[in-house]
């Protein structure tokens, strides 16, 4: 099921990086989210676009913007990647993807001639009321960062 901007994004509450539990109503009617799904830590793709959100989260910060990023990897994978990039913000274990599932990121997947299930990258931009503005179009890793605060300053 698609979402659809205006209506409620799916509430969710994971354990971050340090084992902490991160809840969306955590940022409700004091920030908005950025929040965006990625396939696993530590691959280059996901590397590089968490680097790009680590090098430029203070021009995210001065636009009242929380960063959250969702993965089905383990906590302590992701630990790992948080320290070993220093990381600076919320990287969360969606292991059963059931908040992918909700958000509609879950599904078919094709890499090197084969089909199979996975987290498909994604990005959705969340009002400081908790309603969904919009998910982003596609974007590459690389630029994920200018895409979103572009994005974003509509908005504001």
């Amino acid at each position: 099921m698609a979402l659809i901007a205006g209506n409620k994004a799916p509430a969710f509450s994971l354990k971050n990086q340090a084992g902490d539990t991160v809840a969306l109503n955590d940022f409700l009617n004091k920030k908005y989210v950025l929040l965006y799904f990625y396939p696993k830590a530590s691959t280059p793709g996901c590397t590089v676009q968490a680097q790009g959100i680590r090098d430029h989260l203070q021009a995210f910060a001065d636009l009242d913007i929380e960063v959250i990023a969702i993965s089905p990897d383990p906590v302590d994978k992701i630990g790992k990647f948080v320290d070993k990039h220093a990381l600076n913000f919320h990287l969360l274990s969606d292991e059963d993807h059931k908040i992918a599932d909700e958000y509609g990121v879950w599904g078919m997947k094709k890499f090197m001639g084969k089909e199979f299930m996975g987290l498909i990258r994604s990005t959705f931009l969340i009002g400081k009321d908790g309603k969904l503005l919009e998910q982003l179009p596609k974007f590459t890793t690389k630029n994920h960062h200018e895409v979103a605060l572009d994005a974003f300053k509509k908005y504001l």
